[in-house]
């Protein structure tokens, strides 16, 4: 069995993400901030009339904070029944994952990005983080947003 992916970067790093749950991927644009939401989330767009919440996916993981620039990306996701953007560096493209090819995380301890992380794919010598899309959102953001 196999499962597709839109691979893209923060910085050096390579996700993945199942591309099922995909709905579009879109330029920067800028968020408005809301009061009283977590630090990583930048804000709302506003998508054809639908409200859409803008995560930071670097800052979710851990790894700093996303200063968006023009070449930065929103990529639409579906989490549950909520529409979420995450914004990236860069957009890559879409792979194929055997089954057999994806391997669990390795034990990291506590780690922040590692509650976020579906598994590792290796595809052409790179390594690819897989996101769990549904840890991303708390469920608290998620009503809240709705």
């Amino acid at each position: 069995m196999s499962r597709q992916l839109i691979t893209f970067q923060l910085g050096d790093q390579h996700l993945g993400v199942d591309i099922m749950a995909i709905r579009e991927i879109r330029a920067w644009s800028p968020a408005t901030p809301l009061p009283n939401v977590p630090s990583h989330v930048r804000g709302v767009v506003n998508l054809r009339g639908v409200v859409l919440p803008v995560l930071d996916l670097r800052h979710r993981l851990g790894w700093g904070v996303t200063d968006p620039t023009a070449r930065h990306v929103i990529i639409v996701v579906r989490i549950g029944e909520q529409l979420q953007g995450i914004i990236v560096d860069a957009v890559n493209d879409i792979v194929t994952v055997q089954t057999e090819d994806m391997q669990p995380l390795p034990d990291m301890g506590d780690a922040a990005a590692a509650q976020f992380l579906d598994g590792l794919a290796t595809i052409d010598q790179r390594l690819i983080l897989v996101l769990a899309l549904e840890r991303l959102v708390e469920r608290s953001v998620m009503a809240d947003a709705a």
